[in-house]
């Protein structure tokens, strides 16, 4: 493992702390405040910007995002995405012991197979540089459009069987995904900071359906879906459309095995058991 990919990884784990934590306070203050709606965007821009408690909260997204936006300058977008899975495993216990309550059986399942995914994932990199490929545009620019698309019909479907909470946080995930891979090509340079473009589209409507979101349901079920895809869908998207590569022999296998692991343990936070 190169210098640069050991310190991508860090900066990835700081990331996903940061993002984490913002998107419990966002979610606190969100739901305290009047109702939010994407119909009337300009007016719900303004009752978040008025909120002292949520602008600290999107500050601290914010400065996750950059360290974020560092780490894929620096290594692969599926592993970088990994270790922003793995690490809500870590928060999620480091929470619970900060809020005086124990985690339930399925939550602490779910933190041990992030953990273990982490380990697996860092023993994965010795085989490797962790460096990224490029990917074809057109591929790139296809899979960004069937996200949106399926984000849209999820919002659709969502509202008419009345689970608005879980089709906002599933669509804002694949937004939050968008703009996840945008960002990782735009770090490329040349011509392909064109894909900031995309980048702020997927940011701006990710963070604008889970604040809806937050107002309908709890911060583990909107934040935890959104996660879930947010980590996701970008991994799929680094071996897709990025060619990024995977090591072979055991070595490939693990990495495989850690990839699995940590969506799954996310999987699991994401659904935790009724109390």
């Amino acid at each position: 493992m190169t210098t640069a990919t050991a310190v991508a990884l860090v900066l990835a784990l700081v990331s996903t702390m940061l993002t984490n934590v913002a998107y419990l306070r966002e979610h606190d203050a969100a739901a305290a405040l009047p109702v939010l709606s994407m119909r009337r965007p300009l007016q719900s821009v303004r009752i978040l910007l008025a909120d002292r408690s949520w602008m600290l909260g999107f500050a601290i997204e914010s400065a996750g995002f950059l360290l974020y936006a560092a780490a894929l300058a620096l290594a692969s977008l599926a592993l970088v995405q990994s270790i922003a899975a793995g690490g809500i495993g870590v928060l999620a216990y480091v929470s619970a012991r900060l809020g005086g309550r124990r985690l339930s059986r399925r939550e602490l399942t779910g933190v041990l197979i992030s953990v273990v995914g982490l380990a697996a994932l860092a023993v994965s990199l010795v085989g490797g540089s962790g460096e990224g490929g490029s990917g074809s545009t057109g591929a790139i620019l296809l899979w960004l459009a069937v996200t949106a698309g399926v984000a849209t019909i999820v919002l659709v479907v969502g509202r008419r069987l009345g689970a608005v909470a879980v089709a906002y946080g599933i669509a804002g995930g694949l937004f939050f995904s968008l703009g996840d891979v945008s960002t990782k090509v735009a770090t490329q340079g040349g011509t392909r900071l064109f894909f900031v473009v995309p980048l702020v589209v997927g940011y701006t409507v990710g963070t604008a359906l889970l604040q809806v979101g937050y107002q309908a349901g709890g911060a583990l079920t909107v934040a935890g879906l959104a996660t879930l895809l947010t980590n996701a869908v970008p991994i799929a998207a680094g071996t897709i459309v990025l060619d990024e590569p995977v090591p072979g022999g055991a070595l490939g296998a693990l990495r495989v095995l850690a990839f699995v692991a940590v969506i799954a343990g996310a999987v699991l936070l994401a659904h935790p058991e009724k109390r």
